[in-house]
């Protein structure tokens, strides 16, 4: 068995798909497990290639109470606290940056400035597994009862530095409702109210605000088959490339080429105003206070048309060039 750790959230899960379907080829007999938290199921899901959950919330206990597994994976972090998890469940072998305070010398060093995607794709590359970066791909859920072709317009994030302010959300949402988007407002159960001042200052009605009404998988459906997003450098904005979902992300304080989208593909575009002193408050970064509304509309008119002619060009491909399916592994 190959036990993996990535106890982390909805943009570390995605981040992390490349690592794991490289793992999945280089094992292929072997059953894949995920340590991961237990909300993040569907998502996990949508990857294809895990066979097995292991619920877990962040680092502790793993309290692993089966054989030890052939291979264990640390796409968690550098340790050596996660090092150490891993390391009660006895593993054959370990897969990790090198860490000298968990007593690991072996794996590649750790690099602060690095693409999340290529961070574990460079760590298993050190090890002899190649990984493909841009298979970022989740398998796409059906909409079930969820509204489509909708905006989607996510303005939280976890830290408050990430969080352009509300009124400037508010802005666009109403310049893109008056377009003829459907403009529907998400965020987590604790950032309803931040989502229903948005709608109400964007002139929206009460049904737009889905804050706290949708689980990730639901918010995942969404967002597979929305109109366009806008959000943050948050968990949706990952969703949004792996769904190739048109999005307009906006980051600060941390570049995009920490965590932004593939820069290769024109309908996702990152706004990013280069590197700002920190503030002096908890609010709003420097860097990202600087991106203005009329910015971000003239980015959504780039995605839109890169997305028209990609539509465009996919229609032109034969039939029998489309790739199949991802097979799910149960």
């Amino acid at each position: 068995m190959i036990l993996v750790l990535r106890a982390l959230g909805v943009g570390d899960l995605a981040t992390g798909v490349p690592a794991l379907r490289a793992l999945r080829a280089a094992y292929p007999g072997e059953e894949l497990a995920l340590v991961a938290p237990r909300w993040l199921a569907p998502l996990v899901e949508l990857v294809g290639v895990v066979d097995r959950q292991v619920f877990a919330d962040g680092l502790g206990h793993l309290g692993w109470s089966g054989p030890p597994p052939a291979v264990a994976v640390n796409l968690h972090g550098r340790g050596p606290e996660s090092h150490r998890m891993l390391a009660e469940a006895r593993p054959r072998r370990l897969l990790a940056f090198a860490n000298a305070d968990a007593g690991w010398h072996d794996g590649p060093p750790w690099r602060a400035e690095e693409h999340e995607v290529d961070r574990w794709c460079r760590m298993l590359g050190w090890y002899g597994i190649p990984a493909d970066r841009t298979d970022l791909a989740l398998r796409r859920p059906g909409p079930g009862g969820l509204p489509t072709g909708v905006t989607v317009v996510h303005p939280g994030a976890k830290a408050a530095q990430r969080r352009w302010p509300p009124e400037r959300f508010a802005a666009v949402a109403r310049e893109l409702s008056g377009r003829g988007h459907r403009v529907v407002v998400t965020g987590s159960p604790g950032e309803r109210d931040l989502a229903a001042e948005v709608a109400c200052r964007a002139g929206l009605p009460a049904d737009a605000v889905l804050a706290g009404a949708t689980d990730v998988g639901e918010l995942a459906a969404l967002v597979a088959h929305a109109r366009l997003v806008l959000s943050g450098d948050t968990g949706v904005a990952h969703l949004a490339t792996a769904f190739a979902t048109p999005s307009v992300l906006l980051f600060g304080p941390v570049p995009p080429s920490w965590w932004g989208p593939p820069p290769d593909r024109p309908w996702h575009e990152a706004l990013w105003v280069g590197p700002r002193p920190a503030g002096d408050g908890p609010g709003v970064h420097p860097a990202l206070a600087e991106l203005d509304v009329p910015a971000v509309l003239a980015a959504v008119d780039r995605v839109t048309a890169a997305a028209r002619s990609r539509v465009g060009a996919v229609r032109r491909i034969p039939a029998q060039a489309a790739h199949p399916p991802l097979a799910t592994r149960r």
